[in-house]
């Protein structure tokens, strides 16, 4: 990993009722997040006991190629979406590594 690289995790709740539109949403932004430059690891996780809790765990090269991320046409789409379909804000936390 480079030295100023980092890890970021974030959780999206979806509404009861919504979920199989939430998934969809996220899942449609994989693809492009992953060919984004600085991306190094972007994967979607849905809570096995929980249906409604989706979580992704991301690398990244730098915090200026994440901050990149949310100037994308694909994040600023969705994002306005996450009003109606989410049960509340997304949880976005950055970390680095502690070796």
């Amino acid at each position: 990993m480079p030295e100023n690289g980092l890890r970021v995790v974030a959780r999206v709740k979806a509404k009861k009722g919504r979920i199989g539109e939430v998934k969809e949403l996220l899942s449609g932004l994989v693809a492009p997040t992953r060919g984004e430059s600085g991306c190094i690891t972007y994967e979607l996780l849905q809570n096995r006991q929980d249906p409604t809790d989706f979580t992704f765990v991301e690398e990244w090269e730098s915090d200026a190629a994440f901050d990149g991320h949310f100037t994308t046409d694909h994040i600023k789409e969705a994002l306005p979406q996450f009003e109606e379909l989410a049960a509340e804000p997304p949880d976005i936390r950055t970390y680095i590594v502690v070796r």
